[in-house]
C-alpha cells in the first residue's frame, strides 16, 4: 500500500460526510485547532495529503472520533497506514524520552538473553502449560519510570496473585518480547512482525491454549492484529477482567473492604473503544466492599485518552490533556482515579508529578489484590 488513495480506499475514508464532527471530537483539535482530522481526510481525498504532513504524528490514534463518525470510517487505522509509509519515506514523529523505548524495542527483535522474570519472587509460575501470563513491557517501563513511583513490576506481580488466587499457576517467560504495539501505531512495520513473530513462536512452545493480558495494548494488538498479519492463532487471547469475571461469579475469589472510599475510573483507549471493554472494569470496582464509584463527565465511549501514544510526540499539549483529566477526576469528589493500563498510569502519574497534585492514582489491579480475601 503505497499511495494515499489506495489508503483511502482500504479504510473507506471516501464516506466520509464533511460534518466535522471528528474534528469537535478530538481532544488535540481542542488543544491545538490547527489539528483536524476532517482537514486530514478532506486533503486526503483531493490527493493533497502527503507523508511528509507532521501533523499525522499528534493524532492520538484514540479512536473518539471514530466512535461519533456518522459514516463508520477508522480514522486510526488511516492514520496507521499512513504513518507506515511516512516511516518508510523517513519522515517519522518525535519519539519521547529521547527514544528509549523504541530502542528497547528494537533490541528485542535481536536474539537476546533478557531477566524478564526477576519480579515474580515468590509466585508461582510454570516453564510450560495451558495458560500464559503475557506481562508485556512492564519490567523495562519499572527502570525508566521509577522515579514517578509508576508502579509497573509490583502490578505484574499483583496480577500474578489474582492469577494464583484462581488456581492456575501460569507460564511466565524470559523470551517474552514487547507485543510490537508501538512499532505497529509508529508505522515500523517491520519491527513489529520481528517481535510478534517471536512472542508467537514462543507462545506456541509453551503449550498455552489461553493468553492472559492485564494491558490493553497487549491485549488488542495479539486480538485484533497478530491474526490480521500471521492468521488465525492457536490459543485464546483473554483480557484478565474476562477471567477474573468468572473466577468472581462462581466463588472462586472473595473480595474484603478497601481502603479506599470514593473512586473514579478512567477508561484506557484500547480497552474502552478499541475492544468495548467498559462494564467488566466498573463491575469489579463494585463488587469491592466500602468502594464508591464516581463517574467522571466524559466516560466510557466518551473517555479521554491519557494524552500520549506509543511513546511519540509528547507535548504540551499532552500535558494539557493530562491536567484537564486529573482535574474532571478531582471534581467528582473522588481521592483516587483507578486505572486499568500501566501507560496510562505512567502518564497521569507523570502529570501529578509535575504539578503536585494531591488525587491518588491506581491500577485497579493493585486494588483488587489489596482486596483478595486469604484463608
Amino acid at each position: 500500500m503505497n499511495t494515499i488513495v489506495e489508503m483511502v480506499n482500504a479504510t473507506k475514508t471516501y464516506y466520509c460526510l464533511d460534518c466535522g464532527v471528528c474534528t469537535g471530537s478530538c481532544p488535540v483539535s481542542r488543544i491545538f485547532p490547527e489539528f483536524s482530522p476532517r482537514q486530514i481526510i478532506e486533503r486526503s481525498l483531493y490527493e493533497l495529503e502527503e507523508f511528509s504532513d507532521d501533523t499525522i504524528w499528534s493524532c492520538l490514534t484514540c479512536a473518539q472520533c471514530s466512535v461519533r463518525c456518522p459514516a463508520d470510517i477508522n480514522f486510526p487505522e488511516f492514520i496507521r497506514l499512513m504513518r507506515d509509509e511516512a516511516h518508510l519515506l523517513g519522515f517519522d514523529g518525535v519519539p519521547a524520552h529521547h527514544g528509549m523505548l523504541q530502542a528497547i524495542m528494537s533490541i528485542q527483535t535481536k536474539d537476546v538473553q533478557q531477566n524478564r522474570t526477576f519480579w515474580v519472587e515468590d509466585g508461582k509460575t510454570k516453564e510450560t502449560g495451558d495458560v500464559f501470563y503475557f506481562v508485556g513491557c512492564r519490567p523495562y517501563f519499572d527502570v525508566i519510570f521509577r522515579n514517578i513511583n509508576a508502579g509497573s513490576i509490583q502490578g505484574a506481580r499483583n496480577v500474578l496473585k489474582i492469577i494464583n488466587a484462581c488456581g492456575v499457576e501460569p507460564v511466565v517467560s524470559n523470551d517474552e518480547r514487547c507485543c510490537g504495539h508501538d512499532a505497529l501505531w509508529n508505522g515500523n512495520e517491520d519491527t513489529f512482525k520481528q517481535l510478534a513473530r517471536w512472542n508467537l513462536d514462543m507462545i506456541r512452545s509453551s503449550g498455552a491454549k489461553q493468553v492472559i493480558f492485564s494491558c490493553p495494548e497487549g491485549y488488542h494488538t495479539f486480538k485484533d492484529y497478530y491474526p490480521k498479519y500471521f492468521g488465525k492463532l492457536d490459543f485464546e487471547p483473554v483480557h484478565i477482567l474476562d477471567f477474573l469475571a468468572d473466577k468472581l461469579s462462581s466463588g472462586i475469589i472473595q473480595l474484603s473492604e478497601s481502603k479506599a472510599e470514593v473512586v473514579t475510573y478512567h477508561d484506557p483507549c484500547r480497552l474502552g473503544r478499541m475492544a468495548g471493554v467498559y462494564d467488566a472494569p466498573r463491575r469489579l470496582l463494585e463488587a469491592i466492599p466500602g468502594i464508591e464509584l464516581k463517574e467522571m463527565p466524559r466516560s466510557r465511549e466518551n473517555g479521554v485518552c491519557c494524552g500520549t501514544s506509543g511513546w511519540m510526540n509528547c507535548s504540551n499539549c499532552s500535558k494539557d490533556i493530562q491536567l484537564q483529566r486529573l482535574s474532571e477526576a478531582s471534581d467528582t469528589g473522588a481521592g483516587t482515579l483507578v486505572t486499568a493500563c500501566p501507560k496510562c498510569q505512567i502518564h497521569l502519574r507523570c502529570a501529578k508529578a509535575a504539578f503536585d497534585l494531591e488525587i491518588e492514582i491506581t491500577d485497579l489491579y493493585d486494588l483488587v489484590t489489596d482486596c483478595l480475601k486469604t484463608e
